[in-house]
């Protein structure tokens, strides 16, 4: 079992860099924007950060076209360099 190197609550904003896309792109965008940034802050590689299917859902929950404007997650960085993504109620 791997341990815990790291633990982490990030407030992601999205509202303004999901206006550069087209409506039909901006969930699909929104993702791949939050497993960049978790990569960028807990410096490990994109493939590595593993979202969990709640954060997704929290994304994809109004349709493609209108991702929340903020979303709270935690972030735990394993000694194994895996980082799993919670939602954050």
């Amino acid at each position: 079992m791997a341990g815990i190197v790291a633990e982490r609550i990030y407030s992601i904003r999205l509202r303004q860099k999901m206006k550069k896309y087209p409506k039909w792109l901006r969930a699909k965008k929104a993702v791949k924007y939050v497993r960049n940034f978790l990569s960028r802050h807990m410096k490990v590689e994109p493939e590595n950060v593993k979202i969990d299917k709640s954060v997704n859902e929290k994304i994809w929950e109004r349709g493609s076209q209108k991702p929340p404007a903020r979303i709270r997650v935690r972030a735990v960085k394993f000694d194994d360099g895996i980082v799993e993504v919670e939602l954050v109620s």
